[in-house]
């Protein structure tokens, strides 16, 4: 297999979309208006690679403050972190109102009370080391998947501000990366393209000329303010074809796994009690294969689809992942969306549409009691029934807020009882083989 890595990238940005609380598109419509940005200012050609790959993997980094941000505000992370694009934080109105709009939202006074004081306790300083934990996580995961430093740089300054209020570091001016000012830039002209069109989009642009964005970037934006095409070109964004063409990056299966675990680890990051869950999925379900006498292919998809069959996690809130007690009624529902999204996301890759399909039915059971379409035993092939018994033994041996992790002798009574009803019973018998031929103490530590 070799392919385009951006049609794979391209398709995996509406997972970081999702955690941003973003509509599907932002990174590939910033991408066109950080490329246009970069025409227009006379960014180097040697530099159009690695601007538009860091451009569209610019919130790779945002799952790992997702836990925090739900906890610190009492809310839907997702809906503080769209809100947080629209504010200027140096504003004291702007920043008030933020705040009464995100904080504990329709919570009695007492608690919303107590969510400000944690967030005035935790200062500029606290959310600078957050900015920081996303920054860091956002180049390591360019870095893991073979791209160059400027791209990882570019990525962890992408919220420096040229007077130099921003974050991580506080860098100003030229100290900024290049491509870092146009994705700040970029970024933000979409999100107030989205609520205000081109004319929103450009006003922000002047409004923080010389605050937050680098002054020669802003002038060129009159360039392309009344051009009606590049603004309609965002409605059904084609990222593919401004690749630079002379510089088209490509990805074998092998890149294609560094890609698939580079963003299992950003599924993991959002939140605690899943530090290592896709991994220890895909490592079981290859285990249990292998058992089974898969080919190489087989063991191949079914590594894919654990490390990814829970990308449409990203969009469910902390406030349900690591809700402590049972779930309500929308909240379960929110939860039983996640497989439908996970498809969603991968089935626009034609190299991943068996990852998506199997993403699509992990939830599902022999039975029909599953979710989230309550597929029988006749819909369910033997790499799904694979990766049902590998998700559930995983799961089992985690810590959850709602429990202990389980040792694996009752993780495996629990496969046990379900084996033939819920759960594949060949899966399931080649899961406790697997495990007895490694000698495992702790399912955990077999994965």
């Amino acid at each position: 297999m070799d392919i385009r890595l951006s049609e794979i990238i391209a398709a995996l940005s509406h997972a970081l979309d999702v955690t941003e609380g973003q509509p599907l598109g932002h990174a590939e419509r910033t991408c066109l208006i950080g490329l246009r940005l970069a025409d227009e200012a006379g960014l180097p050609a040697s530099e159009r690679s690695s601007l538009f790959y860091a451009l569209l993997l610019k919130d790779a980094g945002c799952s790992t403050t997702s836990s925090t941000t739900a906890d610190l505000f009492g809310a839907d992370e997702h809906q503080v972190k769209y809100e947080g694009r629209l504010v200027d934080p140096r504003r004291p109105r702007q920043a008030l109102r933020y705040l009464s709009r995100t904080v504990a939202p329709g919570a009695p006074l007492l608690r919303r009370g107590k969510h400000l004081r944690a967030l005035v306790a935790m200062g500029v300083d606290g959310a600078r080391r957050l900015g920081e934990m996303r920054c860091e996580r956002g180049a390591e995961v360019a870095r893991a998947i073979d791209l160059d430093e400027d791209a990882a740089v570019a990525i962890y300054q992408l919220d420096e501000h040229w007077d130099g209020h921003g974050y991580p570091e506080g860098l100003s001016g030229e100290a900024i990366s290049p491509l870092a000012r146009v994705i700040c830039l970029a970024q933000t002209m979409e999100v107030f393209w989205q609520r205000g069109g081109p004319r929103g989009a450009c006003d922000v642009a002047r409004v923080r000329r010389g605050t937050w964005f680098d002054p020669r970037l802003v002038d060129a934006v009159a360039a392309f303010e009344h051009d009606v095409a590049f603004w309609a070109s965002l409605i059904e964004p084609d990222v593919d074809a401004h690749e630079p063409a002379d510089r088209i990056e490509r990805a074998d299966d092998d890149r294609l796994d560094r890609v698939a675990e580079a963003f299992a680890q950003i599924v993991d990051a959002k939140s605690p009690y899943t530090a290592r869950h896709s991994a220890g999925v895909a490592d079981i379900a290859v285990g249990i294969a292998t058992v089974m006498g898969a080919d190489p292919a087989t063991l191949r998809l079914l590594r894919r689809a654990g490390l990814l069959h829970d990308v449409g996690k990203l969009g469910v809130s902390n406030r349900i992942l690591d809700k402590p007690g049972k779930l309500d009624d929308a909240e379960w529902a929110a939860m039983r969306r996640h497989p439908e999204l996970s498809a969603t996301i991968l089935e626009s890759v034609p190299a991943l549409a068996d990852v998506a399909r199997l993403a699509a039915v992990h939830h599902e059971r022999l039975d029909g009691t599953g979710y989230p379409n309550g597929l029988s035993a006749d819909r369910l092939d033997l790499p799904s029934r694979i990766l049902q018994v590998a998700d559930v033994a995983e799961a089992l041996s985690a810590e959850r807020p709602y429990r202990a992790a389980l040792p694996a002798a009752e993780v495996l009574a629990i496969v046990r009882a379900d084996a033939g009803t819920k759960l594949d019973a060949r899966a399931a018998a080649a899961l406790e083989r697997w495990l007895s031929s490694r000698g495992a103490i702790a399912l955990r530590a077999a994965a």
